[in-house]
């Protein structure tokens, strides 16, 4: 009688912390080396690059659960998107005209619905497939693709094209972005949350949050969630005041830290929602101890939209 394989048990708790301690330190030494590069296309860059893994990884996901889709319709309206999208920040505008957003999401739709002809109607199958297409599009490519925005909407002395060709251009925009104190205070805030709220929970976390969406969230977690999100945007705030003048009160940056921390948390679960659906436990492996490129930014899909919207409608007007 053949012996059955020992089947491998999950890594501890100490192993996946020390994973997951590696993994965030390699990613903020990249962050750091993309912020002092101080070249707007390598922000840029990071946020599409990102943006793009994702959305491979959530087609991916789709895939082996057998959810019916339309992966290289999305994958070119990610690319178009991204590629028109950064050109219009690249040229010195501070926003994307509405109309050029309004334009891809109903070529989501339309482009999903063309595709489903191709097909019979089994039942309710025929939706989700458009729904997931359009899902995929906004979730990941659209929201997450607010924290390019914010790098870019804070006002600042804007770089002027080089006449001399393309990639001369490209490659001549040496300037630092006026926003990029701001990308880093978002993406700080953002990740110091899901870091308080790990640390938190691991360590005295007791009282579950949401059970029946993550086991291991609680609510010790969140408390933690908010006051490491506080230490990052108020510690930053002191430490680069005149680089974060936009806020122009600390009342600003607390109110912000709160918003944007318990809308990481809810980023967070959102994200453990689609992959409970798809009975994933990540969205990939690219990063040990965290997961894929979409555990990764899941939190940020919601913060940088919110914080974009702050800055547009309450601390521009101020200035």
């Amino acid at each position: 009688m053949a012996e059955t394989p020992p089947t491998s048990s999950p890594p501890s708790k100490a192993r996946t912390f020390v994973r997951r301690t590696a993994s965030t330190l390699f990613l903020w030494a990249l962050v750091t080396a993309v912020f002092l590069s101080m070249r707007p296309i390598a922000y840029l860059g990071l946020v599409g690059a990102l943006a793009i893994i994702s959305m491979v990884e959530y087609f991916r996901m789709l895939k082996i659960a057998e959810i019916k889709c339309f992966p290289r319709f999305g994958m070119l309206l990610a690319l178009a998107y991204c590629g028109v999208l950064y050109t219009f920040i690249l040229k010195g505008y501070k926003t994307l005209p509405a109309d050029v957003d309004g334009l891809f999401i109903a070529l989501a739709i339309a482009g999903a619905f063309t595709l489903q002809l191709r097909h019979s109607i089994k039942g309710p199958e025929a939706l989700l497939a458009v729904a997931a297409n359009l899902l995929g599009f906004i979730y990941v490519i659209f929201l997450f693709n607010f924290s390019a925005r914010v790098t870019f909407i804070v006002p600042g002395e804007a770089a002027t094209p080089v006449p001399t060709g393309f990639f001369a251009w490209i490659f001549s925009r040496w300037e630092m972005a006026p926003g990029a104190f701001m990308l880093l205070w978002l993406l700080a805030v953002t990740k110091f949350t899901d870091m308080g709220a790990y640390i938190t929970g691991s360590m005295i976390g007791r009282h579950k949050m949401i059970p029946h969406i993550s086991p291991g969230k609680t609510w010790e977690g969140f408390v933690g969630a908010l006051f490491f999100a506080q230490l990052a945007g108020c510690g930053l705030y002191a430490l680069f005041p005149q680089h974060l003048g936009v806020f122009h009160s600390w009342g600003h940056v607390v109110a912000l830290g709160f918003l944007l921390a318990v809308l990481a948390v809810i980023g967070d679960l959102a994200e453990s929602v689609v992959k409970r659906a798809l009975n994933a436990k990540d969205s990939g492996s690219m990063l040990p101890g965290i997961g894929g490129g979409l555990d990764l930014i899941d939190s940020i899909c919601f913060t940088a939209p919110a914080l974009y919207f702050y800055l547009k409608w309450v601390l521009l007007p101020l200035a």
